[in-house]
Order: C-alpha cells, then structure tokens, then sequence
C-alpha cells in the first residue's frame, strides 16, 4: 500500500497527526495531568487566570470556525488520481497531458450552490465539481459545475444571481431554495438566464449521486502546444456510472430522512472499494473556426452541441482514498480557475474574466490572509519559491537576507524561466478595441438553446420540467412574477408555458413568438445515458423462516453483478430460513427509509409482529412502486406485495412468472426508473 501512493499523498503524510494511543499535550508539546477540572482557588473557588491550559483550550475552541463559502458552502471531496489515455501534444503543452499512462494526483469537491454548510444535500439545485490536478508543474484547477453553461453572462452581475437566490433578506427564508420571489423575479428580468433555468429545472439538479453526475468546465478556455497554436476548449466529466437523477418527491424526503445522503454515498463506496470514476473529455475548435457557429463560443450560456462539436475522451479520474479530516481538507481547499499551468489559457469569456479576480479575492477572507496556498490540501508537489514574505499563516521559513526581484546579492535568484524552461507565457492574442461597458450583439439570444434542450427531452423529462416549474413558480407570492416567467418562457416553448400558467395561475401566453428551432441534440436527454447495476442499493424485506435456497441465490446474484443488498426486518439479529440458510440484518423498518434505496426484493417471512411488519412492508412497497423503482417480488413474498397499492407491470419480476428471476430482476435494476408505469395525459 505505501509503495502505491502518490507525491501529494506522501507529501500530506507530513502533517498528519495520529492522536490514538498517544498522551495529551498543550500545542507547545507539554504533557497535561488534568483535562476536566479548570484550575481554581479552592474546590468551590474561582478559576485562576493562570491556568495556561484552560485559556489555550478555550482560545482555540472560541476561533475554530472559519466564514463558510458565500457559494459552494455544502461540500464534501475525496483524493484520487487523474490517468491520461493519449497525447494531448498536438493541441497542449501541459506536462500532465502528454505521456500516456502517466498518473497525476487529484482532489475532487463536490458541493451544492445556493445553501448554507449546514443544509441538506438533495436540494434541487446546481451541483459544484471542483477538480485541483497537483502537477509537477503547479497546481491546475478546474473548477466547474455539473451543468454546462450558467445563469449570467458577464461577472459583474454575479453578486445579483446570488443574492436573488440566496434567502430572502428580510427573513432569512428559505434555506437552499430558488422557490421564491426574489429568484424567479431575477430571472424574468435578466432572461439570458432562459436557457439555464432549463437545465435548473430538469432532472440533472436532483442527481442520484455525485458518482452520477456529469462536471463541465463551463467556460471557454485554451489549449496552446508547444507550436504557440492555440484551440479553443470545453472540458467534460463523464460518469463511468451513468448520469442518474433522484424524483423530485423523492429527494424532498430523503431530505428528511438523510440530509447527509450525497456525502455517505460517496464515503460509503470509497470505503468499500467502489472507486469513483470518470472520464474526462474535451471539446476543441480550432482558432480559424471561432466565428463559424450559430452561437458565440465564449458565451457561457451557450453549450457547443457535442453532436456538432465531438467530445473526445483523453483520459480517467478515479477517487479512491477518503479525507482524513473534513475541515483540514474539504474545507480549507482553495480552488481558482487562474490555476493553471502552461498550455491551458484563458479567453476573453466574461465571465470567466470575473472569476479570475474574485476566487482570490475569497479565499483572503475565508482563510485569513494571504498564505492559504501553504495549507497542506493547497500546497502544491513541485517546489515553490519567489519573493513573498510574511503574512497570516506563514509556514515557510525563508533562509538568506533577499527578497526583492532584480538583485545581486543572490544573483538574482529566484530567477524567472524562458518559456522553453518551463515558464508560463500567455498567450498573444491580438486585442483590439475601444472601452465599452456593453456586450456583443453575438450574445443577445437567449432561447434557441433553451429550445434545443426542450426539444431534446423525453416525454417524461418533459413532464418533470413542467412539474418543477409548477412547484418553484407555485412557490412565487407575487403574481405579476409568476406572470412574467410564463411570458417569458412562451419565448422557448409555448406549450411548455401554458403548462406552467395553467399550474399556477397565470394568464395563458398569447402574441408571442416563440423560438422557431427544431434541432435536437441526444447527447442532452438522460434517457440515453449508461445505465448499469453497479453499486445500486437493494433492500430485502424479510422475515423469519424465508426460502433459503430462493434468497441465497438472488443476493449471490446482486452482489456479482455489483448490487449492494441491505437486509431489513423488524428488528436486528440473525434470521434463520427454512433450510437453516442465515442472514444477518443490516437495518430495520425504523432506521432506514424506502428512498434510500434503488430497488427492492419482497422476501416476506415470519415476524413477532405480523400485522405491523406487513404494514412496514407496504409503506416500503408503494414509496418504491410510486417512484418507479425496481421491485423483485420471491415466491414468499407475493402476500407482501399484494398488501401493498402496487401492481405487476413494468420493472416489477415476480418470482412465480418470471422463468429467469436473477436475470431478469439485475437487468431492472440496471434500467434504475420504469416511467412507462405511468400515462402522462399530455402531450409534447
């Protein structure tokens, strides 16, 4: 295992501290006899200012909190390592692309946007994914969302988006919520949102996982070779698992039920072997080719169509090591999308240029001072050395009496890099231009891609789309709001706007033109994403004196295939089948809720309770049946499922019908939602 790690997880070796089975110590190092009486004058007496112990402890404990992330607060990360499958020479020089089979360190935080560190995590809501590569010539982040393009244009308008959606200032409500006043009324105001909110409302804001998620780079960047050629880039995080969503009925109970949901998941595969992998692609357009398209490619509202422009994979990321402590690493990891290293440069994206200025700007006050690059999570594998002093937090001891650039007294060392050296060179774009506050006329629509990514949905992503809107505008207590993003959305879809108006009331749209684009792009519909039974949950509802041979078949055949089964019962403890066959229980009907798991597998049985232990076993059934799940029904547990307002049809295998049980059960579960249980009654 130790000849197995990499330079940044040797280097983090340094700072760790093991305190198991070693003597408690103030922070100079000295041994202490007593850590639960203060020192005082007398037992009933006062405490002693003189107690050094007491006021260290209490000094600390009163400064152990930093400022939570404005945005991004609620995050959880993991390490890793990022594995190149071929060359990227002929479009980049960065030293961590070129070598095949070369492996750099990562560490990778996923978060929510728009809550605070203490909300829960299936919020409907954009996800963040945060990607620091420690390469041997610097730190490279990559630091994105699990949505492509974003709500605004240029970065002057940021600290509005935010403060729309963050809760409403006068009470401070609602927590982790764009289902209110103030965002919808930004958005029917600032309509370059349209295509975003599109996104916002589909399915891809209530993932399933963070290991079921796609991440993007958002921006437009650049990839420059050893040549001084420059194409222009999109980066892409493509799930090995599939890109998987929760329903929205759903996810509000699981946040109830477990607001840490997202983070455990990750944890819990990490912790039992199940890697997390995905594979990184890029989308590329060559300089001569920039002004070809039907949109602006440094717009960030705009997606480039990957059926237009191919996403090509370059490479794997797996995590597979855990942090050791949450606020050391997760918190205090400092991301900026100005890391990078030489090869990979900006455009003239504008809000790309906005970011560039504030991810520093937030980290002097989240992490006290200017030094938080020193911080073990943020320091980078390859040395650093410049003319820096001083500052919160210095941890470097700078040896010798300069520190000034030029110098002669060290032969003007440090030195800087010729670029054959390995120094950064930006690139020479030639700029031209008077000074304007205003922007391109190439960035003015807003609703054809809204309207691709409409046209692109299945039927029943449609519907859900519809639903969320429903539900945030139904939230909305102005109704002239309410009015103004129906209008505003006739201007994609009319059919999709006098949906929304009929649910909340509104005025049906009339007089408006809507987007005339017919396009669609396949790439853009979860339908048509990767759908496996890896590390899917299945809960086993059982009882005492179950078919053994039946059950021990079935659970060898979901763990083969990568299924991970939880037994339930009413209680905990060894339950015996027929045939002596034993299994132990992971949790009970009290611990563990139906929206916790992908699939379920109606054993039936004995119980101390049998009345009760049906009732249990229904609530179980329909939360699944009602959320489109997979139910495996064995040939003891059809009196459970009849108990139940489920009925055989779709993603349901009954033991008695089905001539080939564990196949048949596996492959739907692979298929993880079975929409067609359900007619709509209505139309595209």
């Amino acid at each position: 295992m130790e000849q197995n790690k990499n330079s940044k997880d040797k280097q983090l070796d340094l700072f760790r501290s093991i305190d198991k089975g070693k003597k408690l110590t103030t922070n100079q190092g000295l041994r202490i006899s007593e850590d639960e009486h203060s020192l005082k004058a007398g037992y009933r007496g006062p405490t002693l200012m003189e107690d050094f112990h007491f006021r260290e402890k209490m000094t600390h404990f009163d400064h152990e909190r930093i400022p939570e992330r404005v945005v991004h607060a609620r995050g959880y990360a993991a390490h890793g390592e990022f594995e190149l499958y071929e060359s990227m020479a002929p479009y980049t020089k960065a030293a961590f692309l070129q070598k095949p089979g070369s492996k750099t360190p990562v560490f990778t935080r996923f978060s929510t946007v728009a809550g605070s560190r203490g909300s829960a995590e299936t919020v409907r809501d954009v996800r963040g994914f945060a990607v620091k590569f420690y390469t041997e010539e610097g730190n490279y982040d990559l630091v994105g969302n699990n949505i492509p393009i974003f709500f605004i244009q240029d970065a002057i308008k940021f600290p509005d988006l935010v403060h729309a959606v963050k809760p409403e200032p006068h009470n401070e409500m609602p927590q982790a919520a764009s289902a209110h006043d103030t965002f919808w009324d930004f958005v029917a105001n600032n309509q370059e949102s349209a295509h975003m909110i599109m996104w916002h409302m589909s399915d891809r804001t209530i993932p399933r996982s963070f290991r079921m998620m796609e991440g993007f780079g958002v921006h437009t960047f650049r990839f420059v070779n050893a040549k001084g050629e420059a194409h222009f880039v999109k980066f892409h995080w493509k799930p090995k698992l599939g890109v998987h969503s929760l329903v929205w009925d759903e996810a509000q109970k699981i946040n109830g039920k477990d607001p840490d949901f997202h983070r455990r998941d990750l944890w819990e595969s990490i912790e039992k072997g199940n890697f997390v992998e995905y594979e990184l692609g890029v989308q590329l357009i060559e300089e001569k080719d920039e002004f070809m398209f039907p949109f602006d490619i440094l717009d960030p509202t705009k997606i480039w169509p990957e059926e237009i422009v191919p996403v090509k994979i370059i490479g794997k990321m797996t995590l597979n090591r855990n942090v050791d402590n949450v606020f050391a690493e997760t918190e205090q990891v400092a991301f900026h999308p100005g890391n990078v290293v030489p090869g990979i440069d900006f455009t003239n994206d504008p809000l790309l240029q906005g970011r560039l200025f504030s991810y520093t700007d937030t980290q002097l006050i989240r992490l006290g001072g200017p030094n938080f690059h020193e911080l073990p999570i943020n320091r980078p594998v390859c040395p650093f050395h410049n003319n820096q002093r001083d500052g919160y937090g210095r941890q470097t001891i700078n040896v010798g009496q300069v520190s000034y650039h030029k110098n002669s007294l060290a032969n003007n060392t440090p030195s800087t890099s010729t670029e054959e050296e390995g120094g950064y060179v930006h690139y020479q774009e030639k700029v031209e231009g008077r000074k304007i506050q205003a922007r391109s006329e190439s960035f003015a629509d807003h609703f054809s891609q809204a309207k691709l990514f409409w046209n692109s949905m299945s039927i029943t992503e449609k519907k859900h789309i519809v639903d969320a809107f429903s539900f945030e505008v139904g939230k909305v207590k102005d109704k002239n709001v309410r009015q103004q993003v129906v209008d505003m959305f006739a201007n994609v879809d009319v059919g999709l706007a006098t949906a929304i108006a009929e649910a909340v009331g509104a005025e049906f749209p009339t007089g408006v033109e809507e987007s005339p684009v017919t396009d669609t792009s396949p790439a853009l519909s979860m339908e048509n994403t990767v759908k496996l039974p890896d590390t899917r949950k299945v809960a086993v509802l059982i009882g005492r004196n179950f078919n053994g041979a039946e059950v021990e078949s079935v659970v060898k055949a979901c763990v083969e295939a990568g299924v991970q089964v939880d037994i339930i019962s009413e209680k905990f403890g060894i339950l015996y089948g027929e045939d002596k066959f034993a299994v132990d229980v992971d949790e009970t009907f009290l611990t563990v809720h139906p929206v916790l798991y992908d699939a379920l597998y109606v054993v039936g049985g004995e119980a101390d309770n049998p009345k009760k232990f049906r009732m249990d076993a229904a609530d179980f059934i329909d939360e699944a049946y009602r959320h489109y799940k997979p139910i495996g029904v064995a040939k003891t547990g059809m009196a459970l499922f009849e108990g139940s307002d489920a009925v055989a049809g779709p993603g349901i295998v009954i033991a008695d019908t089905a001539a080939h049980f564990n196949e048949d059960f596996i492959a739907a579960i692979a298929a993880h939602r079975h929409w067609d249980r359900e007619v709509y009654g209505w139309e595209d």
